[in-house]
C-alpha cells in the first residue's frame, strides 16, 4: 500500500508533519550521561508503524506501533531526559511514552524546530488512531496481519501466504479448509490473490452472523430497517429512551448507502458500523464525561488513591522513580504518597525506607506533581506524606511545596474563615492538598499569633507495620515536626484511630485516619454501619499490608462498601484489584471522583453491606449476560506462529458479599479471530449501584494456569442493557484496539 493512500485513508494526505515523519531522520537516543546514541528513526508507508536501527546484535532494526503509545511528552519532562541532558537543550528534548511497561524512548533533535516537527507529528498519528471506531481499527489491524504474512512485498497472496495470515489473525483451519476459501476467492484463477480478490477473503472472513440475525429480524421494510424498524431495536432489545427523531439522526450519521439514506433506511453495513461505534458500547456514553454533582463534600466521594506512589516495582529493591508520580497522575489518581527521608546535601529524598530501593529527590518529584496533576482531571490532588526527616529538611519540604507548587498549593482554608465541613471537589478545582500531621488545632491558622516553632507528633511507617511481624527496625514512636511543615497541613490532619466513639466525640472533620488493610477489613466486616457514618463525616485512607513486599494488592470493594474514599493501592502492579479501581473510576470524566451513592452519604442511613436489611440500597434485580462472541482476540505466544488462543469468557460481579459471583463459559479450541459461544449466565444482585462487572478473556489451557488475553471493567450502573460490544483492555489497562467481545444484557427487576 502507497505511504500517500494510506495518508489518504486516514486524512493525513499532504501533512507536512506526517511527511516528515515518512522522510523520516537521525535522532539522539539518551539512556544515561555516558550513553548517548545516534538513532535513524523512520515512520513506514502504512502510517503506523516505527522503524529505526538498532545496534543490537540479535535484532539490527526495531519497530513499534503508534498503538503501543501512551503519549509523546516535549522537552525534558522525564527522568531520564531531566538527569542525563543539559537545560540548554530542553526544546530539542521529547519522550515517547509506551502503555506498557516498555521503557521510554528518550530522543534529542537536533534543533528545536525538528523536535517540534516530530512531536506534532507523532501527536497527530496518535490522535487518529485514537479517533478510529472499531471498524477501522479491525480493518487497521487485518491490513497489518496481511502486511506479515505477504512475505514477498509482491501485493499477492499464495495459498501458503494466505494459510500464515490466518495463523496471523489467530484462526486455526484446516488445509482443506484454506484452499477451499481460497479457491472460492480466487476467481482469475491465477493461483493468488490480489486486488479485489482479497477484499472478498477479507468480506468472507469478517462476515457477522450474529449480526444478521439481529438485523434480519427488525429489517421489515423491503428487506432493510426503516426509522421505525431502527426505533423498535432501540426500544425493545437496547431499553433506550429513544425517538424516530433519534433513529432518523442514526441513519444519517451511519447509513453508507446514499439511495438507502435518502429513503431514510439503514442497510445491514450502515447497521454493522453503528454497531461498532460508542453509542453501542457496553458503557454508558453519558456517563464518559463528568456527569455526577461535583458540590458535595470532598468526603462524599471515592477518591482513585496510590500506595507508595514512588515505586516502580517491588517494596524491596525495586527502582524509585517521579515516571511512576506521572504515570499514576496521568490515570487520574488523585492521592499520591511520598515517604519523605533526610538525604544528602540537606536535600529531602523520596524512597522505601530502610530497604534497597533506589532514592529520588523530593523536589523533583513536586516538580512533577505541579506539571502533571491536572493533565487528566482538575480535581484536587491530595499529598499523603509519611515524614522521617529532621527538622532541618522538613523546614526545606514546606519551602519546596509552598515555592513550587504556589498558589497551587492549600495552605488555608478556603473563603479564611473556620470551616465545619470539607470543601466540594467543584470549589478545589486545581488545588492540591497537603495530608500530614500539625502540631495545632486548624483555628490557630487563621490568627496571627504563630505559637509554638516546632513540636513532638507520633511518627507514622507503613513499612514497619508488617502483618507477619517481622519488622525493618524498631518503631519510633515520636518526631519533631516544623511548624512550616505543619502549618501547610489544613483539611488533612492525619491522627491516630482509637475507636469510632472517640472520633465522633473528639476529633474534627479535617482529623483523618489511615487503617492498615487487615484493620479496614475487620472494621468493614464487624462494623460496617459505624464505619460508614464515621466516613460521612471524614475521610479514611487504607494503605496496603506492609508484608506486601511484591506490590501486591487487596481488594478494595470492601473497603468501598464501608464508604471508605482513599482506598490506596499499589498502581505499579497489573492485577485484578487494580483493574477493579479503574473500572470504579472509569465514569465521571476519569476524574479520579466517584460519587458515593446517597445511603453512604446520608445521616439517617443504617445500610450494612452483609446484612442487607430493607432500605433504598436494596434494589433486587436480575443480570442476564449472553457472551455472544469475541472478535480479533490477540495471540498470547507471538514469537510462536504456530500458536492459536482457545478463548474463554469469565464474567464477574464485585459488590456487597451477596452480590459476589462469577461465571464462564466453555472454551473454544483453536479460534481467537471469530469464536461464538452464545452462552447464557444469569447473577441475582441486591445492591447494584456499589455492583461492579468484570469481563475476562482467558486462554485455556488444560495442563497450567489460563492465560489472561484481556478484561473489561465497569460499574454496573454505568453498563447499558441490550447487544453491546466490550472492549478489551492488558492486564496494564491499556486498550486493545481490535479487540472485543459481543454480548446482550439485560438488568431486570427481580420477581
Amino acid at each position: 500500500m502507497e505511504s500517500n493512500g494510506t495518508a489518504r485513508k486516514y486524512g493525513l494526505e499532504g501533512d507536512p508533519d506526517i511527511q516528515f515523519l515518512l522522510g523520516g531522520g537521525e535522532l539522539v537516543k539518551v539512556r544515561s550521561k555516558s550513553w548517548k546514541k545516534n538513532r535513524f528513526f523512520k515512520l513506514q508507508d502504512d502510517c503506523k508503524t516505527f522503524w529505526y536501527d538498532s545496534h543490537k546484535k540479535i535484532r539490527r532494526q526495531e519497530t513499534f506501533s503508534i498503538d503501543d503509545i501512551d503519549s509523546v511528552r516535549s522537552g525534558r519532562q522525564s527522568e531520564g531526559l531531566n538527569n542525563y541532558t543539559p537545560d540548554t537543550v530542553e526544546d530539542q528534548c521529547f519522550s515517547i511514552i509506551f502503555k506498557d511497561s516498555t521503557k521510554n524512548l528518550d530522543l534529542m533533535a537536533s534543533t528545536g524546530e525538528e523536535a517540534k516537527q516530530w512531536v506534532n507529528g507523532l501527536d497527530k498519528l496518535i490522535s487518529n488512531m485514537q479517533n478510529l471506531n472499531r471498524q477501522q481499527n479491525s480493518e487497521h489491524w487485518i491490513i497489518s496481519c496481511m502486511r506479515k504474512a505477504d512475505k514477498n512485498g509482491d501485493n499477492m497472496m499464495t495459498l501458503k501466504e494466505t494459510k500464515h495470515f490466518l495463523r496471523q489473525v489467530n484462526i486455526q483451519v484446516d488445509d482443506t479448509y484454506a484452499a477451499e476459501i481460497f479457491k472460492k476467492c480466487d476467481e482469475s484463477n491465477s493461483g493468488t490473490l490480489e486486488g479485489p480478490e482479497i477484499k472478498l477473503f477479507y468480506d468472507l472472513l469478517t462476515h457477522r452472523e450474529e449480526i444478521d440475525v439481529i438485523y434480519g429480524k427488525y429489517a421489515q421494510t423491503e428487506g432493510q430497517m426503516s426509522a421505525g424498524d431502527l426505533l423498535a431495536f432501540l426500544l425493545k432489545e437496547q431499553r433506550e429512551q429513544a425517538s424516530t427523531v433519534d433513529a432518523l439522526k442514526l441513519i444519517e450519521k451511519y447509513e453508507v448507502d446514499q439511495t438507502a439514506k435518502q429513503k431514510k433506511r439503514m442497510t445491514k453495513d450502515g447497521f454493522l458500523i453503528y454497531m461498532q461505534q460508542e453509542e453501542s458500547s457496553i458503557f454508558n456514553p453519558a456517563h464518559k464525561p463528568v456527569y455526577q454533582d461535583m458540590r458535595q463534600p470532598l468526603n462524599h466521594y471515592y477518591i482513585s488513591s496510590s500506595h507508595n506512589t514512588y515505586l516502580m516495582a517491588d517494596q524491596l529493591k525495586g527502582p524509585s522513580s517521579t515516571e511512576a508520580y506521572i504515570k499514576a497522575l496521568m490515570k487520574g489518581c488523585r492521592c499520591v504518597e511520598l515517604d519523605c527521608w533526610d538525604g544528602a546535601n540537606g536535600e529531602p529524598v523520596i524512597y522505601h525506607g530502610y530497604t534497597l530501593t533506589s532514592k529520588v529527590l523530593f523536589k523533583d518529584v513536586i516538580k512533577v506533581i505541579k506539571e502533571f496533576a491536572f493533565k487528566t482531571s482538575d480535581y484536587p490532588v491530595i499529598l499523603s506524606l509519611e515524614n522521617h526527616c529532621t527538622v532541618d529538611q522538613q523546614q526545606l519540604m514546606a519551602h519546596h511545596l509552598i515555592s513550587i507548587l504556589g498558589n497551587a498549593l492549600v495552605t488555608k482554608p478556603l473563603g479564611n474563615i473556620m470551616p465545619t465541613s470539607f470543601p466540594s471537589p467543584e470549589e478545589l478545582k486545581g488545588k492540591i492538598l497537603v495530608k500530614g500531621k500539625r502540631l495545632k488545632k486548624l483555628t490557630a491558622s487563621l490568627s496571627s499569633n504563630s505559637g509554638v516553632e516546632e513540636g513532638t507528633v507520633s511518627e507514622e511507617d507503613e513499612a514497619a507495620d508488617c502483618e507477619n511481624g517481622q519488622k525493618a527496625k524498631p518503631k519510633k514512636s515520636k518526631i519533631k515536626l516544623a511548624e512550616e511543615l505543619s502549618n501547610i497541613v489544613v483539611y488533612c490532619k492525619s491522627v491516630h484511630f482509637n475507636s469510632f466513639e472517640h472520633a465522633k466525640e473528639m476529633q474534627a472533620f479535617y482529623e483523618m485516619s489511615s487503617f492498615k488493610e487487615s484493620k479496614a477489613l475487620s472494621l468493614a466486616e464487624t462494623s460496617a454501619t459505624a464505619f460508614i457514618h464515621h466516613n460521612m463525616d471524614k475521610l479514611s485512607r487504607i494503605y496496603p499490608a506492609g508484608s506486601r513486599t511484591d506490590s501486591s494488592n487487596y481488594n478494595p470493594v470492601p473497603l468501598w462498601n464501608a464508604g471508605c474514599q482513599i482506598v490506596a493501592l499499589n498502581f505499579q502492579t497489573p492485577s485484578k484489584e487494580m483493574h477493579l479501581n479503574q473500572g470504579r473510576f472509569l465514569p465521571n470524566g476519569a476524574s479520579g471522583y466517584i460519587l458515593k451513592p446517597e445511603f453512604q452519604r446520608s445521616l439517617s442511613s443504617q445500610f450494612n453491606p452483609s446484612t442487607l436489611s430493607e432500605g433504598p440500597w436494596l434494589q433486587k434485580k436480575t443480570l442476564n449476560v449472553m457472551v455472544i462472541s469475541a472478535q480479533q482476540l490477540p495471540k498470547i505466544n507471538k514469537d510462536k506462529q504456530s500458536s492459536i488462543v482457545d478463548p474463554l469468557v469469565r464474567v464477574e460481579v464485585y459488590g456487597v458479599p451477596a452480590d459476589n459471583a462469577i461465571m464462564e463459559t466453555h472454551h473454544i479450541d483453536n479460534n481467537g479471530f471469530n469464536p461464538v459461544w452464545n452462552h447464557n449466565l444469569q447473577f441475582q444482585i441486591h445492591v447494584p449501584e456499589l455492583a461492579m462487572l468484570r469481563f475476562v478473556v482467558e486462554d485455556y489451557d488444560a495442563g497450567s494456569q489460563n492465560d489472561h488475553i484481556g478484561h473489561y471493567c465497569l460499574p454496573l450502573s454505568s453498563a447499558q442493557n441490550g447487544y453491546r460490544h466490550v472492549p478489551l483492555l492488558t492486564k496494564r489497562g491499556a486498550a486493545i484496539t481490535s479487540a472485543g467481545l459481543f454480548v446482550h444484557l439485560m438488568l431486570i427487576d427481580a420477581d
